[in-house]
């Protein structure tokens, strides 16, 4: 089984405003439906778990009523103290359905340009390991500051790299992994990534894509608006 776990329990606070970033519309849908369209479509996705504080379920039932959408949906997972904390309670929502030799994919709501070719290509690099990372490269000079005020060394950009989303993980040992962690070191955790390589697992490196940014600012809203229209 393959289960889409999709992020939405943040509150949006860069971009301003009343609405989460996920919950705003864009051509008359939420952000969110975005990516929630494409997992629902996808015939190698087999489960979705929506994490999303309870003010916002009754909006989201109206758009997963939709027959595709419907037909996966396993519930809503409430948000914890922090992003891992969401993951890990949706984790534990999800063992009343899933094995151990699982996968999962955890996704952010606020990427809405996941396509069908990247599940794809996720799900298959991550045949023979623990999980899979999808990552860009540094284009711009990259240094390290000691003290963040002055420049300690220069960093070998070709070394570095930003991770992205959805990233894929085997379910049992991604669980276990995040479970470690509690109750304060996963409040420390800032990338999905982060307990799996903590607990020694497998995790492949593979391309990322660039136009499947995620949406933070009011200008990252924008483009995103922008984008749709101009697809119309």
């Amino acid at each position: 089984m393959n289960i889409a776990l999709i992020l939405a329990g943040g509150t949006g606070t860069r971009i301003g405003g009343e609405i989460p970033k996920q919950y705003v519309e864009i051509a008359g849908k939420p952000v969110i439906c975005y990516c929630l369209k494409t997992f629902a479509l996808h015939p190698r996705v087999d489960a979705i778990q929506i994490v999303a504080d309870i003010s916002w379920h009754a909006y989201l039932k109206q758009w997963i009523e939709d027959e595709a959408v419907l037909e996966k949906w396993k519930g809503f997972s409430r948000p914890g103290k922090n992003r891992q904390f969401s993951i890990l309670n949706a984790l534990e929502d999800a063992c009343q359905y899933a094995s151990e030799e699982d996968w999962v994919i955890v996704h952010d709501a606020a990427r809405p340009f996941l396509t069908n070719d990247f599940i794809t290509e996720s799900l298959i690099k991550a045949n023979g390991h623990d999980g899979v990372l999808p990552v860009l490269p540094m284009k711009d000079t990259v240094y390290f500051s000691q003290n963040g005020s002055s420049v300690s060394s220069l960093l070998n950009r070709n070394n570095i790299f930003a991770g992205q989303a959805p990233e894929v993980f085997k379910f049992g040992k991604y669980y276990e992994a995040n479970k470690s962690l509690v109750p304060d070191e996963i409040l420390k955790i800032n990338g999905s990534t982060e307990p799996a390589i903590l607990a020694g697992m497998d995790i492949v490196m593979i391309d990322g894509d660039e136009e499947n940014f995620k949406i933070t600012t009011k200008k990252d809203l924008e483009r995103f608006r922008q984008k749709i229209e101009g697809m119309k």
